[in-house]
């Protein structure tokens, strides 16, 4: 039986398509291209950050969901940075602060979440051993890995703004990430070579120790050493006492067919609501990124954000009015304000780094993970003789009192990731996935995954066409769009909303991944987002 696994990193697929083939399954080969991404994409994903699933198990109904976020440690104040505050990232991504003290560094660090997200995955659902799936990972790490272009471009890439800090300043300002990603002084480029052993003797712990060494053994004994005698925020305390938050992913209806997602604080809601409002039109009819198509999604979107930003947070610590974003009778309402031409306020509130990374499986038997993490941009903080870098989810909270997304410990900050699962039309039990996908790329992740879902829907396109498809994207301010939308067109839109050109033609708007299910053949097909370097693979697996 056939089985596909699709993310943006080759080595990576490389690996979870390895395990597929061996005879593992979709939660053993997401789990194993997840530690092959942390070696191979060192600053947006790893042992250090945090994840999110949306997990189909064959024979049951819907979608599981499970959350390990990166939570603020217990020695943070919800004002301990009010007074630091220069200005909000003009693209979104969180607060420019003195010092960079929420984005680079120790204080910036969080609990991170990762491993006892992969240890539930493995613990529950899978059918290989750690050191199994591990290996592929470790084989990287001994014998060296080649940068590809994405990264040896962002190496090379100076900071945008100068309040902030690139991926190679966050490199450059810690001994031991110098140690490990630079040479003589200066970055690895595309087509080097570069080996993390340690990154192996770490995953080599976790084999021989068990993943729960990370929250309380010798392993989180030198993590929290380090990270308590470098002034951070998160303590032993904070390590022993975290707990993988399970609940039920969040699920809304599109033209019969039924839509699961990332709960709160997470991108799912959002995108329901988004879809909810846009069944109300007939898409096809207005032709595919045409002016008025174009016009008509990015009002739906603004209006779904402006609703979005002032209540999304963490649940545990604020009410978010979930149900009332996604209702029909909402979507309704926007619907009319959007036909009367009345304008959408939608307030800024930060968003979570676009440095993600994402992988979907689908195996032979039917299950099908979704699965998102991430270090945020990465601290660049790695505990000497560990190899992995940790998150810098500080970064992404409100940094004064009163914002449901205000600092507190234990919290975790909203994201836009939204892994997600469409099932076949009129399957109302939600037993048969017809579309697997997910994305980095903020809480462009949301609109991303949105266009490929219409256009896999309401245009017929395949994963492969709706991945490549150009895409745009309207949260609070302009309707910025990728290169390849052709500028007559923006033109026409312009002249009922600002606009803006991305300077991306590819990858602007989520690296958005996805698998099809043909309902008719169980045929299988991805699409790999042309803005990253990955690849979508299907496995001819003997079973």
């Amino acid at each position: 039986m056939p089985a596909a696994i699709c993310a943006p990193q080759p080595d990576a697929v490389d690996a979870g398509a390895t395990i597929l083939r061996q005879g593992g399954n979709a939660i053993d080969a997401a789990v194993a291209c997840a530690l092959a991404q942390a070696i191979v994409d060192p600053q947006d994903c790893g042992l250090g950050g945090y994840a999110l699933v949306n997990l189909h198990l064959a024979g049951t109904s819907g979608s599981l969901g499970l959350d390990a976020p990166a939570l603020a440690g217990a020695k943070v104040t919800d004002d301990m940075w009010a007074d630091q505050v220069i200005r909000p990232n003009p693209d979104g991504w969180g607060f420019f602060l003195k010092g960079h003290v929420n984005e680079s560094g120790y204080t910036s660090v969080c609990t991170p979440g990762t491993v006892k997200m992969l240890a539930a995955l493995l613990e529950r659902w899978g059918t290989r051993s750690w050191a199994e799936v591990a290996a592929p990972a470790m084989r990287l790490a001994e014998e060296g890995w080649m940068v590809g272009g994405m990264i040896g471009g962002w190496w090379q890439r100076s900071r945008r703004y100068p309040e902030t800090l690139s991926f190679l300043d966050q490199i450059t300002r810690h001994a031991e990430a110098s140690r490990i990603y630079l040479h003589d002084g200066n970055p690895y480029e595309a087509g080097d070579v570069i080996r993390n052993p340690d990154y192996a003797r770490s995953l080599q712990r976790i084999i021989d120790n068990g993943p729960e060494d990370f929250y309380h053994g010798d392993l989180m004994e030198q993590m929290t050493s380090d990270l308590a005698a470098n002034g951070s925020f998160v303590t032993r305390q904070d390590f022993e006492s975290y707990a993988l938050r399970e609940q039920m992913s969040v699920s809304g209806t599109y033209r019969g067919h039924v839509v699961t997602s990332a709960a709160p604080p997470h991108g799912g809601p959002t995108l329901i609501a988004i879809l909810n409002i846009l069944e109300g039109y007939d898409l096809a009819a207005l032709g595919h990124n045409s002016p008025e198509y174009i016009y008509t999604v990015a009002m739906a979107m603004k209006a779904a954000f402006a609703d979005r930003n002032p209540h999304m947070a963490d649940p545990n610590f604020e009410e978010v009015p979930t149900e009332w974003m996604m209702t029909k009778e909402r979507a309704g309402f926007w619907r009319d304000h959007i036909a009367a031409g009345q304008p959408i306020d939608a307030a800024f509130t930060p968003t979570g780094s676009p440095h993600t990374t994402h992988v979907s499986v689908v195996d032979g038997a039917g299950n099908v993970v979704n699965l998102t993490h991430s270090l945020g941009m990465s601290s660049g903080v790695i505990t000497p003789g560990l190899g992995f870098m940790y998150n810098n989810s500080m970064v992404n909270f409100h940094p004064w009192p009163g914002h449901p997304n205000s600092i507190a410990p234990g919290k975790g900050r909203t994201t836009g990731m939204a892994p997600t699962t469409v099932y076949r039309k009129d399957d109302t039990d939600a037993r048969h996935p017809l579309l697997a996908l997910g994305a980095p790329g903020a809480t462009r992740i949301i609109t991303g995954c949105l266009q490929v879902i219409l256009n896999v829907l309401d245009f017929g396109m395949s994963a492969a066409e709706a991945v490549y498809a150009p895409r745009f994207d309207c949260q609070v301010g302009t309707i910025r769009y990728e290169r390849r939308i052709p500028g007559s067109v923006m033109a026409e839109v312009a002249k009922r909303h600002p606009v803006l050109e991305l300077p991306y033609s590819y990858g602007g708007v989520g690296l958005v991944h996805a698998i099809h299910i043909d309902p008719m053949t169980g045929a299988l097909s991805g699409g790999a987002d042309g803005g990253g370097e990955g690849m979508a693979v299907v496995v001819e697996t003997g079973e």
